[in-house]
């Protein structure tokens, strides 16, 4: 397998994402807010997903997204 692209915060908005077990039935995400600082020198922790179906929102630290045990990048 080769190893995924670096991740960078600022560049998550509108990418597409699948859940290695599904979350609430769903299996297909996409990044729909990235959530800034309440500090403007502070780092992104979070960003908003939502599933692609139901249109349900959820909230999760980005670095989550980092883990392939947990997610693939793209619809697969």
């Amino acid at each position: 397998m080769f190893p995924m692209n670096p991740l960078h915060p600022k560049k998550l908005l509108l990418t597409k994402w699948t859940a290695v077990q599904p979350i609430a039935r769903q299996k297909h995400f996409i990044v729909t807010k990235v959530i800034e600082p309440q500090e403007p020198e502070g780092a992104i922790e979070w960003v908003e997903i939502e599933a692609v179906h139901s249109r349900r929102t959820t909230r999760l630290a980005w670095r989550q997204l980092r883990d392939p045990a947990l997610w693939r990048q793209g619809w697969v």
